[in-house]
């Protein structure tokens, strides 16, 4: 049975929202690099046996070679270049907000790439998500300056662009894969592209604790099955505007999360900030239904058989 479009949009956004706090739980315990390269070899160990016991098949050389770049950017950039900027300095909501930048990016791109047409109501919309984002994490910008390079403030707009060029290769893919058959070839090209960043590094030993292993579990499960599995699915199901224009609600339930799980109180203006991403993100997304006198004046067919229909 077909994931309805509301279920797959929900998802998404919970599910995205919780690799930020898995980032979080990770990082206590290890370098960002460690945690990334032993969550990608879990994810690719599970999700690669289990495509070879119940999945297998063969898989075309385009097909292969299309995925392979869709992986490296979608997972290795867009997760490499926000974690090395927090890593680096860069606040989080900062990072936040420069990658919520996709939604304008990807509807000032989609016509042009897709042909997907972009409303005045959708800009509007996207232009309303961004100022409540701004709103949500106002505390990381007006916190001053950071002690990161500037030069770090560039790799959210770098994983930002990752993220956005994977989702156009996505939807231009010449031998399209199913998510369930995509996403593990992305997590092993992600596996293969973060162990040799902890190799260089000299990070790839894991900590003995179980609190970095709990992490593991909860970024393989929840942020790379669930995460990336309703983003694709959102994909296809609301294209890459739609898709894009849900991020925005992704730091506020990120803040919800943090609640939930250590016990940070949102403040007011976050609070207003998500309502605003909420109107925004609903403006951009739901599709008015279209006027039935509009459709009876538009359809001459239709008109026509009702011409011929004798007056009582």
């Amino acid at each position: 049975m077909p994931v309805s479009a509301a279920v797959t949009s929900i998802g998404l956004v919970v599910m995205w929202s919780s690799g930020f706090i898995g980032a979080e739980l990770g990082t206590r315990e290890a370098p960002a690099d460690t945690l990334l390269m032993w969550r990608f070899l879990a994810a690719a160990a599970i999700l690669g046996g289990a495509w070879a016991l119940f999945r297998r098949r063969r898989l075309r050389p385009r097909a292969l070679a299309e995925q392979a770049a869709i992986g490296a950017l979608s997972q290795g950039g867009y997760l490499g270049g926000i974690v090395w900027a927090v890593g680096l300095g860069v606040p989080s909501g900062t990072a936040a907000l420069i990658a919520a930048l996709q939604p304008l990016a990807a509807g000032a791109l989609a016509g042009r790439l897709l042909g997907e047409t972009v409303s005045p109501r959708q800009w509007a919309g996207l232009a309303i998500g961004l100022g409540g984002v701004a709103l949500v994490v106002q505390g990381d910008l007006s916190a001053g300056p950071a002690a990161a390079p500037a030069w770090a403030y560039g790799l959210p707009f770098a994983a930002m662009a990752a993220l956005l060029a994977a989702s156009f290769l996505e939807r231009r893919a010449r031998a399209p894969l199913a998510p369930v058959d995509a996403i593990p070839l992305h997590c092993l090209i992600s596996a293969v592209l973060f162990t040799g960043v902890a190799l260089a590094g000299g990070h790839a030993a894991p900590p003995a604790g179980g609190g970095f292993w709990a992490a593991v579990v909860w970024t393989v499960l929840l942020s790379t099955v669930g995460g990336y599995g309703f983003y694709w699915l959102s994909l296809r199901r609301n294209g890459v505007t739609g898709t894009s224009a849900l991020i925005y609600l992704t730091p506020p339930t990120t803040l919800v999360w943090a609640y939930a799980m250590f016990g940070d109180a949102p403040g007011w203006t976050a609070l207003a900030g998500m309502a605003v991403c909420v109107i925004g993100v609903t403006a951009a997304t739901v599709r008015r239904s279209p006027d039935r006198s509009a459709q009876l004046a538009e359809d001459p067919v239709r008109d026509r058989a009702v011409s011929r229909v004798p007056a009582e």
